[in-house]
């Protein structure tokens, strides 16, 4: 190991961990806030609209997210009226481009996610929900969604990581993320091993971060169940 390449490119690393950092923050949250209505129609009486939810569900988990990133990023330009439109300056940005398609792809997998959590809500919550005169929404807002949101936790927590290790493609499309800084190492040292354990202990301990968040919220979320001292 040539620990001098390293630190010669701390600089290089330190610019693609922001933005890996902020692809998936950005993407996450933009997931989740899609995912948390589309979870409630794909759980409605509406056939129809449940019949949308799942089309873009599978959709987006039955194609590789590679596929996705390209027909968003070189896809769209080939379309007169897409590029004559007001999305043509963020959709010919391969930032832009990214975040949309690790947003729509996270959105999916999160609606599934919660799709499930929903739907096994205990059926005396909603049943006590409605015997004291609340509305759905407000039973949606106080009831249903934190229950949900508890179970679905250990799942959305493996989505992150997912995610995380997701936006090592925005590489593929010019972005210099953790992944693209590795690349550029390589290329100019031919050190592949210097350049990509960098990268990869660097993933790990996004990971590690994102474990820890979880299983603080875990503790602060499900610290009713713990039985009580004394």
């Amino acid at each position: 190991m040539n620990f001098g390449i390293i630190l010669d490119n701390l600089n290089l690393y330190w610019q693609g961990l922001l933005l890996t950092v902020q692809l998936t923050v950005l993407s996450l949250g933009l997931g989740l806030g899609l995912a948390i209505p589309l979870s409630i129609v794909a759980n409605s009486g509406n056939g129809l609209a449940r019949g949308l939810v799942f089309g873009y569900s599978y959709f987006f988990r039955g194609t590789p997210l590679l596929v996705q990133i390209y027909l968003i990023y070189f896809g769209t330009g080939q379309f007169e009226g897409i590029r004559d439109s007001i999305l043509w300056p963020a959709l010919s940005q391969a930032y832009w481009c990214a975040l949309i398609a690790f947003a729509l792809n996270t959105g999916a997998y999160t609606t599934e996610i919660l799709r499930g959590a929903i739907k096994s809500t205990p059926r005396g919550e909603i049943e006590a929900a409605r015997a004291v005169g609340m509305s759905t929404a407000m039973m949606y807002r106080r009831i249903i969604l934190p229950s949900a949101f508890r179970r679905a936790l250990p799942a959305y927590g493996n989505e992150m990581i997912f995610m995380l290790q997701g936006t090592s493609l925005a590489s593929v499309i010019t972005l210099v993320d953790l992944t693209g800084a590795a690349r550029i190492v390589n290329s100019r040292y031919y050190s592949p091993y210097e350049a990509f354990i960098t990268a990869g202990l660097l993933y790990m301990a996004l990971t590690f971060t994102i474990v820890m968040l979880v299983k603080w919220l875990e503790r602060h979320w499900f610290a009713y169940l713990r039985p009580r001292e004394g």
